[in-house]
């Protein structure tokens, strides 16, 4: 039995689509009444929706509870790439070698980041991104660590990526950076898995610096 969207998660999914497409620009402003007029539903869902996205970094709520489409500085995002890059490395180490059913899992969501990418369905791409490296982190013994890939994931960071408009560019890369990391995980060789962690992530700061120097130049 395929189970029925709330009115919540309606909204959720349809403010983040909007988000993600660039139909609602960053730091441009949500007023729960007027979205709840667009939706034809109550502001209630729409305040759950905009917290629900506040916490993956897409929307940032002020003291006054005032949304807004979350903006982004470069030092920002390199700050958080810093703390991501050690995060993400140290990980590997931590959780090698990994069981088998946990690459069972990894390899599925490889499959799954390809066939999104194929489809074009680039908002499906950026949630099994996220799960590939949650997947990653989640043989680690330590929850403190876990959470914190966590909340670098699908915090400003991972949102920054969203609201960058270069997944169509990117995202084929990313796939092929997350596929050498697994190689060298399953051939045992977890010194070339921490150089393939290293080399993506610095990846990742290079496709970040490359939007901003576009936006400089528009």
């Amino acid at each position: 039995m395929v189970k029925k969207e709330t009115l919540a998660e309606q909204a959720f999914n349809l403010i983040k689509k909007d988000i993600i497409s660039g139909k609602l620009a960053p730091a441009e402003e949500l007023p729960e009444k007027k979205l709840a007029q667009e939706l034809g539903i109550s502001r209630t869902p729409v305040r759950e929706a905009l917290t629900r996205l506040a916490v993956e970094g897409l929307v940032e709520l002020s003291d006054q509870k005032i949304a807004t489409v979350a903006s982004f500085t470069e030092e920002d995002a390199m700050h958080f790439m810093e703390i991501r890059a050690l995060l993400e490395v140290y990980n590997l180490e931590a959780t090698f070698p990994l069981k088998g059913e946990v690459f069972m899992g990894i390899r599925e969501n490889l499959d799954a980041q390809l066939k999104a990418i194929t489809d074009g369905c680039y908002e499906e791409f950026i949630d099994l991104d996220r799960e590939f490296h949650l997947l990653l982190a989640g043989g680690n013994p330590n929850p403190k660590l876990r959470a914190l890939i966590h909340s670098v994931n699908t915090g400003v960071n991972r949102a920054f990526l969203v609201l960058s408009n270069t997944l169509k560019l990117s995202a084929m890369e990313a796939y092929e950076e997350h596929r050498r990391i697994v190689d060298a995980l399953e051939t045992g060789v977890i010194e070339e898995a921490k150089i393939q962690m290293t080399h993506h992530m610095k990846n990742i700061a290079r496709r970040i610096k490359g939007y901003y120097l576009e936006e400089e130049e528009k």
